[in-house]
């Protein structure tokens, strides 16, 4: 009998799992910081790609996101309703709506960006800025190994 198959190592100590765990009570979290703005994550993730540029169709978005276009029209028409972004039909194809994020979406996103910070300072308070800097550097290659969007 082998070591590892006496002491196997403990699921809690897998990066998989600490990630996963750590990300849901960080979900949790900002969550509950964005809902009184009448604001969900994946609002906010709409509202983020159309800032960056990544795409402006319902379609293109959905992609970009990875949901289904089902979720953005629902999501647009959240936002739209709130006077976050507005459809605009694209000059060159009639049948294509362009979303556009307005001044008072800009606000929102910045707002929540802001909320977004302020949850990293509390959640990284007891690191040492070489730490904070190193878990952000670390997070940032995860992130564009998983094909997400990096700043």
């Amino acid at each position: 009998m082998l070591m590892n198959d006496v002491n196997p190592p403990l699921l809690t100590s897998s990066l998989a799992f600490r990630l996963g765990t750590v990300g849901a009570v960080v979900t949790t979290r900002f969550t509950e910081l964005v809902e009184g703005r009448g604001l969900k994550p994946k609002h906010l993730g709409l509202l983020a790609t159309l800032s960056a540029g990544a795409a402006s169709s319902q379609l293109e978005l959905a992609r970009v996101m990875g949901v289904a276009p089902s979720l953005v029209v629902s999501l647009a028409d959240q936002l739209e309703g709130m006077g976050a972004l507005q459809r605009v039909r694209d000059p060159a194809d009639r049948r294509r709506q362009a979303l556009v994020l307005t001044d008072a979406g800009r606000a929102l996103l910045a707002e929540c960006a802001a909320l977004a910070h302020g949850l990293d300072d509390e959640l990284t308070a007891s690191l040492a800025p070489a730490e904070r800097e190193a878990l952000g550097r670390a997070l940032g290659v995860l992130a564009r190994e998983a094909g997400l969007p990096v700043e």
